[in-house]
Formats: structure tokens, C-alpha cells, sequence
């Protein structure tokens, strides 16, 4: 029945994806207004449908970033995404280059003014995402808060992937706070399988890090908290996250793009 319930769910999101992308088109090209309120709106019905099909339900913790800020944060799952974007005032996103011509997805995520990242030439994409996000945050009328997830791509809840330096170079670059940010979403809405499964998905917004430090000293106290509260909340749902080690600013190198 899970299983059942999870496909129904499936094919509703993505049917009503393509209904408010195509309907909530001239409003987001009209004005990026109407794209917030879009993608929003859809958020806001994907978790009613979670909640009510699959008995997902959400919440956020903490106290939600709304000026001009760099949050960096875990990611597990499409439902992280949608639960930090619905929650914040302003969020934009640094993205897969290759989500650009992803249907919908790709048009509302630019006209937000999200960055997309070309993987794979490490220094020539970490110069372009640093000229691109600095750029839009001195364009802007009113503060946005942009999302990094440093270990660029989601990560099962069993899974210590490394967190890349990108998130260090924006931090020291941009001159500015960053939020970190944990989730279990991982655990009722996991990366590549259908099966949904029932229970409380939580972003936590931790403390903020303040401008100024060092990158390594800054990845290694963003990394610990992004993990350990990420741990505690999957503790908390009944799941018993991997031993992983405790980081220090020795463990990563001050890498900065080249001039281009």
C-alpha cells in the first residue's frame, strides 16, 4: 500500500508541476514576483499532498534567514529544497548548470536568480559561480538569501560525502553571515527510489558563522554543525547516523579560484 500511496504522490506532484508551470508562466516572466509566488504556491501544495498521501509532514526549526545571506546546507532530498525556498523570504540557489534545461524547473529557478554551476572544471566553475552570485547580489532591490549545499549533490542519510571548498570561497568572497542548515529529509523522501515513507521531515536554520574567518577555519565549523545537527535530527526520527570525524581547519586548503 506505501508503495501504492508513494506512486499516486509521484505522478501528482509532477502533474501538478507541469499544470502551475505552464499556467504560472506569463507571471513569472512578467515580473520575479510572480515566480516566488509560483514556486511557492507549489511547495506549499506538494507538502499537502505529502502530508495527506504519504504522511510526510514538515517543519522548520530555528530562526529563518532573511536578509542577505549565504546558507549552507545539507541536502537530502527535492523536499529540502522545497521546505528552505518556501520558508525563507528571498531564497535563490546555486544549481547543476545541466538544471537549466530541466522543464520548469529550469525557468523559474533563473528567473529567481539562481547560479548555475558547471561540474567537473573545478576552477573555471568556481570562478564563474563567484563572478555570477556577486554580480546578482549587487543587482538586487531587496536582500535575497542564496543557498549553497556544499557537498554539491544530495546525500543519503547513511552517506559522508566531502564538503567542497565552493562553500568557503562564497562565504569569503560575498563578505557576508552564513546559516547553516541540517535536515532529515533524507529518510521519508530518499534520492532515487519511489518508496515514501511517513513521518517528520525538519530544516533546522543553526546559529549563524560570522564574516571574517579563514576559509578552512570556516568550512571546518560549517561542516561540523551542518552534520551534527543533521545527525540529531535523524537520531531523532529512529535512525542511527554513521560515526564521521570530527573536522578542523587543518583539514582543508585555502583553494581560490583563478583570475579569469
Amino acid at each position: 500500500m506505501l508503495l501504492i500511496r508513494s506512486l499516486v504522490f509521484e505522478v501528482l506532484i509532477y502533474l501538478v508541476m507541469a499544470v502551475m508551470g505552464i499556467l504560472g508562466a506569463p507571471l513569472a516572466i512578467w515580473s520575479v514576483d510572480g515566480a516566488y509566488a509560483v514556486c511557492r504556491s507549489y511547495a506549499r501544495v506538494v507538502f499537502f499532498l505529502a502530508r495527506w498521501i504519504v504522511g510526510i509532514r514538515v517543519e522548520i526549526r530555528g530562526e529563518v534567514p532573511s536578509g542577505e545571506v549565504l546558507v549552507a546546507a545539507k541536502h537530502q532530498s527535492f523536499l529540502d529544497i522545497l521546505m528552505i525556498f518556501e520558508a525563507a523570504p528571498r531564497a535563490k540557489f546555486v544549481m547543476k548548470k545541466e538544471l537549466k534545461w530541466t522543464p520548469f524547473i529550469g525557468l523559474y529557478a533563473l528567473r529567481i536568480g539562481s547560479t548555475p554551476v558547471a561540474r567537473g572544471r573545478k576552477g573555471q566553475a568556481m570562478t564563474q559561480m563567484v563572478a555570477h552570485a556577486g554580480r546578482a547580489t549587487q543587482g538586487e532591490a531587496e536582500p535575497r538569501q542564496l543557498v549553497i549545499y556544499p557537498q554539491g549533490t544530495r546525500v543519503a542519510p547513511d552517506a559522508r560525502l566531502p564538503f567542497k571548498v565552493g562553500a568557503g570561497v562564497l562565504y569569503d568572497r560575498l563578505g557576508g553571515v552564513c546559516i547553516p542548515a541540517a535536515t532529515n529529509a533524507g529518510l521519508f523522501w530518499g534520492r532515487r527510489t519511489l518508496t515514501k515513507r511517513p513521518g517528520l521531515a525538519v530544516v533546522a536554520f543553526l546559529p549563524p558563522i560570522e564574516p571574517g574567518l579563514a576559509i578552512p577555519e570556516f568550512m571546518a565549523r560549517m561542516e561540523n554543525a551542518v552534520e551534527d545537527a543533521s545527525d540529531e535530527l535523524m537520531r531523532e526520527a529512529g535512525f542511527e547516523p554513521g560515526p564521521r570525524p570530527e573536522r578542523v581547519a587543518a583539514d582543508y586548503s585555502e583553494r581560490r579560484p583563478r583570475s579569469s
